[in-house]
């Protein structure tokens, strides 16, 4: 019976799926907060705060601090924080240097990025067009003092700029227990590492790939532009 049913949704373009965590990201991130006894989550490219809120949905009540340097962004990230003694928002772009820089804002914002858009990027999401700059405030995370944070969760979503990130987070990522990173399989912004190249950072700071989650495609043919992937500290 089950077999049958599957199989009549898969002939109308229908994948059924257990609704378990370790099939759901959202569901996973719940279950690995609770496993590493996470105290902080730090979320770098927070944009609007709907990814942290959902933290919160999900059962997560402890720290969390996030960082979004767009105005429009950040005032909408104040408001979904506002209330929530525990949750901290700073109008920081996190980098591998402490300074100033010029933000491409992109017509969709959650695109807005240091780095100039590629033409790739464009072909596939003429949505994420550049239409201005900002500056913006640049800040290391190993700048900022997360007080007696230590067990934290390291989210890095900063369209092509990761690996900056976690230059500048040596010292911070000897108290991480979690790291969930865009990885790009190809160049959408101009000089980005790609997938293998954080890959590869991250293991040289003791992490290890647990999982990816696939975030954006080539509508015409499937493939792999983007993906979120989970790492944890290697015992």
């Amino acid at each position: 019976m089950k077999t049958a049913a599957r199989s009549l949704l898969q002939r109308l373009g229908i994948e059924a799926v257990r609704y378990a965590p370790r099939n759901f990201p959202h569901l996973r991130r719940a279950v690995l907060l609770g496993e590493e006894r996470i105290d902080l989550v730090v979320d770098a490219g927070a944009g609007d705060g709907r990814w942290a809120a959902a933290l919160r949905t999900n059962g997560y009540t402890g720290r969390i601090v996030s960082f979004e340097p767009l105005a429009d962004s950040f005032a909408e990230l104040q408001a979904a924080a506002a209330g929530d003694g525990l949750w901290d928002v700073r109008r920081v772009a996190l980098a591998g240097t402490n300074g100033r820089g010029a933000l491409h804002v992109s017509t969709n914002r959650q695109s807005s990025s240091l780095l100039a858009m590629a033409s790739r990027h464009l072909l596939h999401a003429p949505e994420s067009a550049v239409v201005g700059t900002e500056e913006v405030e640049l800040g290391r995370l190993d700048s900022i003092d997360f007080a007696d944070a230590t067990s934290i969760y390291l989210k890095v979503d900063v369209q092509g700029t990761e690996l900056d990130v976690l230059r500048g987070a040596a010292s911070t990522l000897l108290s991480t227990r979690l790291v969930e990173a865009e990885l790009s399989a190809v160049e959408l912004y101009d000089g980005q590492p790609l997938i293998e190249d954080v890959i590869a950072h991250l293991r040289k700071k003791g992490f290890e790939l647990i999982g990816l989650e696939t975030s954006f495609r080539d509508r015409a043919t499937g493939d792999l532009l983007q993906a979120n992937g989970f790492f944890r500290r290697r015992p």
